[in-house]
């Protein structure tokens, strides 16, 4: 039925609180001198509380599975996950670590810096993700979780394989590597090969995937057609890689893939198959905010598929539910489908 997801969804990796003070035009750092800034929002952050909770948003039942730490942040982001209707999260305590956390920096025109603490994210290693029952599982940041990144990524492969192998749909997501980090001296040429493997589903974004493999190039079309090449050679079905203003390219993969791509992927391999689109963003009037606004997209893209939604109107949803974050609301079928009416066809608006 459309509107209400038929497949439950697992969303597990990276969680955190985001720490955002409003900053003045004239905030800055230096040093010994005191500095006005507007108040404090505290949210839920990482792909676990973004994408989950889009997918939430739009009529998904998500289950969330992450590590936190024992500790008042840990405390505080389970009562937020509450809040926002996570009413069975999956979460593991580390024992030692405490709970990760972002501080936004962001001031009016400029896109974010994140100040971050990795955290209890670094014990996640999937071993608490109970695939069954589940038609789909997501995980997302692997770069931001070095748990699952150890032995060229063979963690998450392993992961992915035993998801793959109970029909479950694999999908993954990434984060923009740091080259100065311990994490940015692994060899991501070997663990995205060894994701890739048994991934179906893939939405990173262009700067995920050159902070990766070190490259250094300005966009262009051909920069994307060759990674998403790439990706397709790896195994992975569906690639959507995000870039900023310059839209959302979507590649697939063969009607034989397809079918090898579990529960959500198998029944659209007549309608999804060898497609290569590309839709530029909406227009954001006044954004609020880029935060989230990348895994909103993947949120749309995953709930059109598990709707049966066409690559066209998936691929709007996704565009449609980027905006609805850039805009400062959430991405629920009524906001959606009033920045593009195309989209009400895979949603349930209510009266």
């Amino acid at each position: 039925m459309r509107g209400t997801s038929v497949h439950s969804i697992a969303v597990a990796g990276h969680l955190c609180l985001d720490i955002a003070p409003l900053l003045t035009e004239k905030a800055r750092i230096d040093p010994g001198s005191l500095i006005e800034v507007g108040p404090l929002a505290i949210t839920l952050g990482g792909c676990v509380a973004n994408t989950g909770g889009a997918l939430a948003a739009l009529g998904a039942h998500v289950v969330p599975y992450a590590t936190v730490g024992d500790d008042e942040l840990g405390s505080l982001l389970l009562s937020k996950l509450s809040a926002e209707g996570f009413t069975n999260p999956q979460l593991s305590m580390s024992p030692s670590l405490a709970t990760s956390y972002s501080l936004v920096i962001e001031q009016s025109g400029t896109d974010r810096t994140f100040w971050h603490h990795t955290g209890a994210n670094a014990d996640f290693d999937g071993s608490a993700v109970d695939t069954a029952g589940h038609g789909l599982l997501h995980i997302g940041y692997p770069p931001l979780l070095p748990g699952i990144l150890e032995n060229d990524g063979r963690t998450l492969h392993d992961l992915f394989a035993k998801a793959r192998s109970a029909g479950v749909t694999t999908s993954v997501d990434l984060a923009v590597v740091d080259p100065h980090s311990p994490v940015g001296a692994l060899d991501w040429e070997a663990i995205l090969s060894s994701i890739f493997a048994h991934t179906d589903i893939a939405t990173p974004s262009l700067d995920d995937l050159t902070s990766a493999l070190g490259i250094e190039e300005e966009y262009s079309p051909e920069l994307v057609d060759r990674l998403a090449d790439r990706m397709l050679a790896d195994g992975v079905a569906v690639v959507a890689i995000s870039a900023g203003r310059h839209g959302l390219h979507l590649r697939t993969g063969s009607a034989e893939r397809f079918r090898a791509g579990g529960q959500v992927l198998a029944p659209r391999a007549d309608t999804w198959a060898e497609r290569s689109l590309t839709t530029g963003p909406l227009d954001v009037k006044n954004p609020v905010t880029t935060n989230g606004a990348g895994d909103a997209s993947t949120a749309g893209l995953l709930f059109g598929l598990t709707q049966g939604a066409s690559p066209e109107q998936a691929i709007a949803l996704a565009v449609a539910c980027s905006a609805a974050v850039m805009s400062g609301v959430r991405p629920s079928p009524e906001n959606v489908s009033a920045l593009d009416s195309s989209v009400s066809s895979i949603v349930t608006v209510t009266a």
